[in-house]
């Protein structure tokens, strides 16, 4: 069965910091490029970021760049996103997809973790 689950959401502050998780099972993690993509209240589903299949290419909206990383354990079968600085109006589902934006028909999708940011 192919599971994607995600963890790490939560409240936190404005300029706030919070990591991320997505433990994956049931898929070849260390085949597949990974992506995040979050869905704020009452807004379409935006991409965030995307990291190769060994984690040495990383791609991100330009609305993140520079305050959030994201990374791969391949041992561990465990996307991550590191969120820095954050911003009242990043507050939003947070999903793990395969591929590079979820968008294909044999992508993967978890159930999505809640951010957030508000003080």
């Amino acid at each position: 069965e192919v599971q994607l689950v995600e963890s790490g959401g939560g409240l936190v502050q404005p300029g706030g910091s919070l990591r991320l998780s997505c433990a994956v099972s049931g898929f070849s993690f260390g085949t597949s490029e990974m992506t995040w993509v979050r869905q704020a209240p009452g807004k379409d589903t935006e991409w965030v970021s995307t990291i190769s299949i060994h984690g040495g290419s990383t791609y991100y909206a330009d609305s993140v760049k520079g305050r959030f990383t994201i990374s791969r354990d391949n041992t561990k079968n465990i996307l991550y996103l590191q969120m820095n600085s954050q911003k009242p109006k990043e507050t939003a589902v947070y999903y793990c997809t395969t591929g590079q934006a979820g968008l294909a028909p044999e992508d993967h999708w978890g159930q999505g973790t809640q951010v957030t940011v508000s003080s």
